[in-house]
């Protein structure tokens, strides 16, 4: 049996009669929002720590400085690594 669109519950119209976009523009805002917004789900098993996005970013700023230490060292590591290698040919 063919299952028809108008059957299907993702398919059904929820808009409601009380909204009203007549005066809406279509992707006003879409361009500034890609340009600066990534979005994270946040694991249930952190929702403790992490409540919202200001706790995130609290954590991530913190953090950042030690990760871009450790990049930094390990970039380094491997330019001398790979230069030692290069001098034994």
């Amino acid at each position: 049996m063919k299952v028809s669109h108008r059957d299907d519950p993702r398919e059904r119209d929820t808009m409601r009669p009380e909204y009203d976009f007549s005066g809406a523009a279509r992707g006003k805002t879409a361009a500034r929002y890609a340009e600066g917004t990534n979005v994270v789900v946040v694991g249930r098993d952190v929702l403790d720590v992490f409540p919202d996005g200001t706790a995130v970013n609290e954590a991530l700023r913190a953090l950042a400085p030690v990760i871009r230490r450790r990049r930094k060292l390990l970039k380094k590591a491997t330019r001398v690594a790979s230069h030692d290698q290069g001098a034994g040919c």
